[in-house]
């Protein structure tokens, strides 16, 4: 699923776009600034009046030139990426499960923020919390968010209001929330969930991943559907008319997780999985302001 010719192509992101995705959500939080903080983040030029306390001397000593520590607040953006792992999500009519995809838009914003030298914190959810990256930064911390994914067991059926208040507790300080789902539940259920976590973070983004097929059924004659999540089979014929019954549902569903956004004032994102992954976070860099999503 996430192999190393994917993150090969994760390079491919140009400074740009990396930029632009990063600068629309951090919004001014992350302060560099000279002076005590957690850890040393780089190093500026030496100024009359700049505090001594804070030159580094082993640098001086390799270059004979004066650089001073810089710091970075603890009111740095951090991200945390919830992603969708219920049985729903191993629905998959082409190359890739919604999971698959949902991870490789996971993994790619875990790539952009450890390029930012940025913390980030990846979790994993059906009725309830699974497994949990705690906020950290560096290149081992990103392999091991792929590790995680690519050896994720998918069961369950899915409940954000209760994933929303359990991982709310989680996020300590401002921060860029990323969820990713196929919101197959109830929309109360999402709307209460999304609230939680916009409640604790800076920022909310919630991306829909839906299957081609669940988009538009184009079935006809007898089938056979199984539910993933309850493991239900039933056969039924499927007619005409009951595509267009379920076009209208469709999209009453789609309207009301956008509500659901809109009401918390997270930005909304849906697509499909046979979009090309790279053009996802493309279209996202030309998103620069809130209730552009589509």
């Amino acid at each position: 699923m996430i192999d190393l010719e994917f993150i090969k192509q994760l390079k491919t992101l140009d400074l740009l776009a990396k930029k632009k995705i990063m600068s629309s959500y951090a919004g001014g939080q992350r302060s560099i600034r000279q002076g005590r903080g957690i850890e040393p983040i780089d190093h500026r030029e030496y100024f009359p009046g700049d505090d001594l306390r804070f030159v580094d001397w082993k640098v001086y000593g390799r270059t004979e030139k004066l650089f001073v520590k810089r710091f970075e607040e603890e009111k740095s953006l951090t991200t945390h990426i919830l992603l969708d792992s219920s049985n729903s999500m191993n629905f998959g009519s082409g190359k890739y499960s919604k999971f698959d995809y949902a991870s490789m838009l996971g993994i790619g914003f875990a790539y952009l923020v450890t390029q930012e030298n940025e913390k980030f914190a990846l979790a994993t959810y059906n009725t309830q919390l699974r497994d949990v990256l705690q906020p950290k930064r560096g290149r081992g911390h990103f392999f091991k968010a792929v590790d995680m994914l690519n050896n994720q067991k998918l069961g369950g059926t899915t409940n954000l209001d209760i994933v929303g208040e359990r991982y709310g507790n989680i996020i300590k300080s401002r921060s860029l929330c990323i969820v990713i789902s196929d919101f197959l539940e109830k929309p109360e259920e999402i709307r209460k969930g999304l609230f939680r976590l916009a409640k604790r973070s800076k920022n909310l983004l919630v991306i829909q991943v839906m299957d081609p097929v669940e988009k538009k059924l184009e079935w006809q004659g007898d089938i056979k559907l199984h539910d993933l999540e309850t493991n239900e089979i039933k056969k039924m014929f499927f007619t005409p008319s009951m595509r267009k019954d379920y076009a209208v549902k469709f999209i009453a569903h789609l309207e009301k997780v956008r509500n659901a956004c809109d009401s918390v004032g997270a930005d909304f994102f849906t697509t499909t999985t046979d979009d090309p992954v790279f053009d996802i976070f493309f279209k996202i860099t030309h998103l620069t302001t809130r209730g552009h999503m589509k």
